[in-house]
């Protein structure tokens, strides 16, 4: 079973009103999708955003954005960079793969000898 994570490629804080208490103190957050499994570890291009609110703590959705709010994610969005996406192989991968390798060699041998 894969697990996956969001790791935090850009954190801003931001200074526009908060639509629940107006305070502001927003945090904005960019997260990029990684992958973990036994045998890789997989960075997919996948990121998602999310505005907090420090005071109040309360997500703020699409929805309730402000015009403010919108031209300042959008400088935002446009300075992510995500990270490229790879997969990297762990070494329980590679000891497989020999031993599969070997499995077949030896038995491609025995059939060549005629002992099977």
């Amino acid at each position: 079973m894969a697990k996956q994570k969001m790791v935090v490629i850009k954190e801003a804080d931001i200074t526009n009103n908060c639509p629940e208490c107006f305070n502001q103190e927003l945090k904005l957050s960019f997260y990029q999708k990684h992958t973990y499994n036994a045998l890789f570890k997989k960075t997919t291009n996948e990121v998602t955003h999310e505005i907090k609110c420090k005071k109040c703590f309360s997500m703020i959705y699409p929805v309730n954005w402000t015009p403010d709010i919108e031209r300042v994610f959008e400088y935002y969005n446009k300075l992510v960079t995500p990270a490229k996406t790879t997969i990297k192989f762990t070494s329980l991968f590679f000891i497989l793969l020999m031993v599969i390798v070997l499995i077949t060699a030896v038995v491609a041998y025995l059939f060549l000898e005629g002992i099977i």
